[in-house]
């Protein structure tokens, strides 16, 4: 421990440069081991015995991630290699080390489960419970990472008969709009239109989110569009803490609007978090239903806004205040949380305006937010406060960076979605586990120092 210098800063860099023994100890201690040991054992006493030492495989695929070993070919050659390594991920001198076909089958009994979600959730109730989770703001986004197989050739369609010009006799429209309505209803639950999720239940929509491989496209700080063939993993991140609070892996091509409503979902149902506020989103996330969701679970939204083919609005400015006579912006100054209600005052310069005693202009502004939850947020549109809360966001971008950089989310050695997901959920969870720890090492430090 003579290499920690700031105490007090004390975070997962520094947890990557203690001896590998004390780092391993300190992240998995945070992890329920028995429980995903349970879920990946022989059952039953019959058949051929388990000559192989399970739990130490366990530990030893999560070291994998920890130790950046890209492959498991490479985990292998380092177990045969590396005696004190061997021992280190919880081998005995006897056990045989595991071939790799033994580790595709742990991944595949992994896929079959939701353990790691379970595990996941259950290091951020402890971390709930332990107080290092006091988050007021969770900021939402979803990162990118390409597949290992290259995307299949593109089938060409055939084409299309062209259209009959004009419009459709009124019997032709109504069977038309008929069949239309049908197709609809019979679209799985991320093709629909966002507000179908608002009354889904959260199992039903964790379990329909599509996982394959797919062409995704985003575009770039120079405005280009940018293309790759894989995943997306969306995330909700506490901005304070920088605890994953709640993730979900998709295909690419998914809508990142279209995972926001899960992911809000499950932390409003899955987790205890009275302190929690306000959520933050770029303008990829700026639909109704995402903001009616919001207010459901009775946050705050702070999502950029992204105007749609919308004109400028009369009696307003661009952040949505109200306007004087003169087209002064009036002043946001509190929000009623009773009322739900947005209060602004009258600008400065109405102070020497000839016409602030005629009558004209209102000195105080109320508006409802629930006429529109969309333009009217709390804190309001353009505020000091509104601006500060919106900075918090670069939190799950920080994070989103340490998955790639640190933990190997880039480095997806599956062919399918459904393995391909375990690696989300693994390095998801050891980033989480590391959190813990870091904290709990700190917190012991910090408690050191006070003696």
């Amino acid at each position: 421990m003579t290499i920690i210098r700031q105490q007090s800063l004390f975070g997962i860099q520094e947890l990557y440069e203690m001896a590998p023994t004390q780092r391993y100890e300190s992240m998995i201690t945070a992890i329920d081991l028995d429980a995903i040991y349970h879920e990946i054992n022989k059952k039953s006493r019959l058949g051929a015995p388990v000559d192989l030492n399970y739990s130490a495989m366990i530990i030893s695929f999560f070291v994998r991630i920890v130790e950046r070993i890209p492959t498991i070919k490479d985990l292998v050659k380092r177990l045969n290699d590396d005696f004190v390594f061997k021992l280190n991920c919880g081998f005995l001198v006897s056990d045989n080390t595991p071939s790799e076909a033994a580790y595709s089958r742990l991944v595949t009994k992994l896929s079959e489960s939701n353990v790691l979600e379970n595990e996941r959730e259950k290091v951020v109730l402890q971390a709930i419970a332990e107080g290092f989770i006091m988050d007021d703001t969770a900021a939402i986004d979803a990162t990118h990472f390409e597949a290992r197989d290259q995307a299949p050739p593109k089938e060409e369609k055939p084409k299309a008969e062209p259209k009959k010009r004009g419009r459709k006799p009124k019997e032709e429209r109504e069977q038309w709009l008929i069949e239309q309505a049908e197709k609809e209803a019979n679209l799985p639950i991320f093709e629909k239109k966002i507000e179908a999720q608002l009354d889904m239940p959260l199992s039903k929509l964790r379990a329909e989110v599509p996982q394959d491989p797919k062409w995704g496209v985003k575009k770039n700080s120079e405005g280009k569009n940018v293309y790759w063939y894989g995943y997306k993993g969306h995330l909700a991140v506490g901005t304070s803490s920088q605890y994953i609070l709640q993730s979900l892996f998709s295909s690419g091509n998914l809508n990142d609007g279209k995972a926001a409503i899960p992911l809000l979902k499950g932390m409003d149902e899955r987790l205890f978090l009275p302190s929690l506020n306000y959520q933050t989103m770029d303008a990829g996330y700026d639909y109704d239903p995402i903001y009616e969701q919001v207010h459901r679970i009775r946050n705050q939204s702070v999502i950029a806004y992204n105007q749609k083919n919308e004109g400028e609005p009369i009696g307003f400015d661009k952040h949505f205040a109200p306007t004087c006579f003169r087209e002064h912006s009036y002043r946001y100054d509190s929000f009623d949380a009773k009322y739900e209600t947005l209060k602004y005052t009258r600008p400065k310069e109405c102070n020497d305006c000839p016409l602030a005693n005629e009558g004209i202009c209102q000195k105080v502004y109320k508006v409802k937010i629930t006429t529109d939850l969309r333009r009217y947020t709390a804190p309001a549109r353009g505020s000091k406060a509104w601006k500060n809360i919106s900075k918090r966001r670069s939190a799950v971008e920080r994070v989103n960076a340490y998955l790639k950089e640190y933990f190997q989310l880039n480095n997806v050695r599956y062919r399918t979605g459904k393995r391909a997901k375990v690696h989300f959920d693994i390095v998801t969870l050891i980033y989480n586990a590391s959190k813990l720890a870091s904290d709990r090492i700190r917190l012991l430090l910090s408690q050191q120092q006070a003696a």
